[in-house]
């Protein structure tokens, strides 16, 4: 038994079989409200960039820079907060994060310049650890059980449905805060801090620590060489997407970025216990959901934008686009969202019919056909909403099934770490494709239906950012054809010591899913 819990009381299950709900009432029910609230954070803040611009006095163009900022260390942090975890405990740096996210989001809200908003800005990154904190710690709950991988899936699931609610909500909500606030856009932006501020407590006094830490020290010298790296690759792709791909010195910051890969491996080969263990990174059950993240990060991170400036392009002047207002577009992206969170959720059912294997290949397989059917198909509204309705349901499968599978397949002591390096190869991902669609939409034939001068991207260029989303996705779904067939699936099933459940009295269930 856990001691040292409010709430929790005794009582057996048997080894056959252990519900989502015997997780979530106690851990996933709180854990669905952390991860809402990093959908809110993630969701809040986009129907504001012009205001806070203007509250900045800067260029709108300068506000991609928090974007890039925060990837940056958001990049850095996982890796070495992950490692934590597994050493000292998950909920233990999830409560630090929470901490530094939510005084992050009290400075952004009050920052009076624009160099200290980019500062918070950046600093409200560390919320991108709690996923990967959030899926160690309930495979952590459910190890050495028959059934543990499943649990984790199904769990998992219901984590990531909770943050495209977040999303939706967070987005909705700042459009309103905005309208409501706009003299006082310090209020609107107190929203965000207040929710994280209600998660810290959350995690403080309702969110039981792993059962077992893990041994071990923090390899400081591969945080270093990995922060490095890391940061040289990001910011030389960064300042490739900003300055454009003339940039030469842009070029040489990935060049060299990409060739500090190979002393970063060579250290992390000589050590006992490494930051990134190389030799559990090229297990056949390993290397191809990292490579899976890092192509699925070109489209689920670098996608959007290309999409909604398209369906605000005028078609009477451009002759291509749709020439929909905001209005529409918001109903685009919560259409995509709604299907994300749809597959997030569905995805556990579908292994249960399928092996794992077989549903993270159609799921790759469905951003694949989402994207693709993009090039003959897009002069509707309804051929855009089917198409990202496609691809959404792949991408919200995919987004809860990698840290779930990278779970099930890491040793002892490297969950939240396996866990977390889908999140960092996702983010690099995104990252590259976000410069590689700048330039793309910059090319090609720039002009008006009457000749004049163009504002807007070219089509050959949307073809490309459509064309290089599908093929990546299915590049993505041969690479998992190399998984092991049964990998990931829950163990023959067999007795096992009761545990205590994972359910405090009264506590809010928020999904409960009924025994298999």
């Amino acid at each position: 038994m856990v001691r040292g819990v409010p709430g929790r009381v005794d009582r057996a299950v048997n080894g056959t079989a252990l519900k989502v709900g015997g997780i979530a009432g106690g851990i996933v029910g709180y854990l669905f409200f952390v991860e809402f609230t990093s959908g809110i954070l993630q969701g809040f803040y986009t129907p504001l960039l012009t205001d806070i611009a203007r509250h900045l006095n800067i260029h709108d163009a300068d506000v991609n820079w928090f974007e890039a900022a925060q990837l940056l260390l958001s990049a850095m942090v996982v890796p070495v907060f992950a490692k934590l975890g597994d050493i000292h405990g998950y909920r233990r740096m999830l409560l630090v994060t929470t901490a530094l996210t939510a005084a992050a989001s009290w400075a952004v809200a009050f920052s009076p310049t624009f160099w200290v908003f980019l500062v918070a800005w950046s600093l409200q990154g560390f919320y991108v650890v709690w996923l990967p904190l959030q899926v160690a710690l309930v495979y952590a709950r459910s190890r050495g059980r028959a059934d543990g991988p499943s649990l984790t899936r199904r769990a998992t699931g219901v984590i990531v449905a909770a943050l495209q609610a977040g999303a939706i909500v967070g987005a909705l909500a700042g459009g309103q805060a905005g309208a409501l606030a706009q003299d006082r856009l310090w209020l609107a932006l107190s929203i965000p801090a207040m929710a994280v501020t209600a998660v810290f407590f959350v995690v403080w006094f309702r969110i039981p620590e792993s059962p077992e830490k893990g041994e071990g020290t923090l390899d400081r010298g591969g945080v270093v060489l990995l922060s490095l790296t890391l940061l040289i690759v990001s910011a030389g792709l960064t300042f490739m997407r900003t300055n454009g791909l003339g940039t030469w010195w842009a070029w040489a910051l990935v060049v060299v970025g990409v060739a500090s890969l190979w002393p970063l491996g060579r250290y992390e080969l000589r050590q006992a216990d490494p930051l990134v263990d190389l030799r559990v990174l090229r297990r056949p059950t390993m290397w191809p959901i990292m490579v899976t993240a890092a192509l699925f990060g070109v489209s689920i991170l670098g996608a959007q934008g290309p999409l909604s400036t398209f369906a605000r392009t005028d078609p009477e002047v451009y002759g291509y686009g749709l020439g929909a207002s905001s209005m529409t577009v918001s109903l685009l992206v919560g259409g995509y969202v709604v299907s994300c969170l749809l597959g997030a959720l569905a995805f556990a059912r579908i292994t249960r019919l399928l092996t794992p294997r077989r549903t993270l290949i159609l799921a790759a397989s469905l951003v694949a056909v989402g994207y693709l059917l993009f090039l003959p198909f897009h002069e509707t509204t309804a051929n855009l909403l089917t198409n990202m309705v496609v691809a959404g349901l792949g991408s919200g499968a995919l987004v809860a099934a990698l840290p779930a599978a990278a779970a099930a397949a890491a040793p002892v002591g490297r969950t939240a770490v396996a866990t977390g390096l889908t999140n960092t190869t996702k983010t690099i991902g995104g990252t590259f494709a976000s410069c590689v669609f700048a330039l793309a939409l910059i090319s090609g034939t720039h002009a008006t239906l009457d000749g004049s001068e163009a504002t807007a991207g070219s089509l050959s260029g949307y073809m490309i950012v459509w064309t290089i989303c599908g093929v990546t996705a299915v590049v993505a779904a041969v690479v998992l054809a190399f998984v092991p067939r049964l990998a990931f699936a829950d163990a023959e099933a067999q007795p096992v010591d009761p545990v205590e459940p994972l359910i405090p009295q009264q506590a809010p269930v928020v999904v409960q899913e009924a025994q298999q």
